[in-house]
């Protein structure tokens, strides 16, 4: 038998949650968002829940933020995702004040930023990920196109034409022509790669930006995504 979920007291910080997700201040969001977000609101609700929307103080978003001190970016996101919802409560007069208005972000940690790849590394990693391996493509795609990742996943067999790679970019719109090298021509022949992408995840499917990004090569592809991209000239 399954167990009906509770229904939330009206004017609860549940109730309020629930008829935030109602909104398109939450169905526009992206899905990879809403993911990330409802992980966050899951706990919240785990917590505090049942308490009155209304009762929810600026001390009690800052109380959230300073537990999540120890990592950074999750108080960052902690604090978004409070945001968006008593920003929406706000303006749809359910609460009569923001909790989390003039709540400052934490300090993120100092750090070098992403560094451009030497040939050592682009070795390194063609050692470990022969042709042949979805890895392999998925380096190749990058290298030898520059495109960023969230067309770098788009890209496929239809954006082909005279041995050359054609997309309209995600970010600019711009269009974008790139002959494609042996290299790369070898890489996307070996596979794998999909019918409409050739970037494709374990199961032989696309992958969106957020999941590609999340997936078991990550610690490679940061140095490589978003402008980062070391280009193999030749």
């Amino acid at each position: 038998m399954v167990r009906q979920r509770a229904k939330a007291a009206a004017g609860s910080l549940a109730w309020l949650v629930e008829r935030y997700r109602e909104t398109s201040a939450w169905t526009d969001l992206s899905l990879a968002t809403r993911r990330q977000r409802e992980n966050i609101l899951r706990h919240v609700l785990e917590k505090a829940g049942n308490q009155q929307a209304t009762k929810i103080t600026r001390a009690h978003i800052v109380d959230g933020r300073d537990r999540r001190k120890a990592t950074p970016t999750q108080a960052r996101h902690f604090i978004d995702t409070m945001r968006s919802v008593f920003e929406w409560a706000a303006e749809a007069q359910l609460i009569k004040a923001d909790p989390t208005a003039g709540v400052k972000y934490p300090k993120q940690p100092k750090t070098e930023g992403f560094i451009a790849w030497t040939e050592d590394h682009v070795t390194a990693y063609e050692s470990r990920w022969p042709i042949g391996t979805r890895e392999r493509v998925w380096l190749g795609v990058l290298l030898w196109t520059g495109l960023r990742r969230g067309d770098a996943v788009l890209v496929g067999r239809q954006h082909v034409r005279n041995d050359e790679i054609s997309i309209e970019t995600e970010k600019t719109g711009m269009k974008v022509t790139v002959p494609i090298a042996l290299e790369l021509d070898a890489i996307l022949k070996a596979g794998p790669c999909g019918d409409l992408a050739f970037i494709v995840g374990v199961n032989g499917q696309p992958m969106k930006k957020e999941s590609f990004g999340n997936a078991e090569c990550d610690l490679w592809l940061d140095r490589l995504r978003d402008g980062h991209v070391l280009h193999r000239h030749g």
